[in-house]
C-alpha cells in the first residue's frame, strides 16, 4: 500500500501554467509506474499521462500533448504534472495514481493506489 497526496491545484486563467505535485509514501516510490488522470463534474474519469518507474518512458493524452509534461523524482518520492496553456476545457479534479511496474497504461481500473485530488480551475 503507498499513500498518494496531490497538492499544487488552484484557479488559473486560460493561456497560464499550473504545477501539480504528487507525494508518495513509503520507500518503495521507484518500483511504481505513475499516473494522472483527471475527472470533471458530471464526466468519466479521463487519462492524461503516465511515467515508468525510472522516468524513462512517458505517455500523454491526445488533449494535452504538447501542453503537460508529466516527471518524477525518486530522491523526493514526488511526480509531477507542469500545465501550459491551460484551457477551459482542462478544468477537473486532478488524481495521482500507482501501479505496480509494468507496461504504462492510461486505464484508471489496472492503477492500484489513488491520492484524494486537487482542483484545477481554469477561467473563460
Amino acid at each position: 500500500q503507498v499513500q498518494l497526496v496531490e497538492s499544487g491545484g488552484g484557479l488559473v486563467q486560460t493561456g497560464g501554467s499550473l504545477r501539480l505535485s504528487c507525494a508518495a509514501s513509503g520507500r518503495t516510490f521507484s518500483t511504481y509506474d505513475m499516473g494522472w488522470f483527471r475527472q470533471a463534474p458530471g464526466k468519466e474519469r479521463e487519462f492524461v499521462a503516465a511515467i515508468s518507474r525510472s522516468g524513462g518512458v512517458t505517455y500523454h493524452a491526445g488533449s494535452v500533448k504538447g501542453r503537460f509534461t508529466i516527471s518524477r523524482d525518486n530522491a523526493k518520492n514526488t511526480v509531477y504534472l507542469q500545465m501550459n496553456s491551460l484551457k477551459f476545457e482542462d478544468t477537473a479534479v486532478y488524481y495521482c495514481a500507482a501501479r505496480v511496474a509494468g507496461r504504462l497504461v492510461g486505464d484508471p481500473s489496472r492503477y492500484n493506489y489513488w491520492g484524494q485530488g486537487t482542483q484545477v480551475t481554469v477561467s473563460s
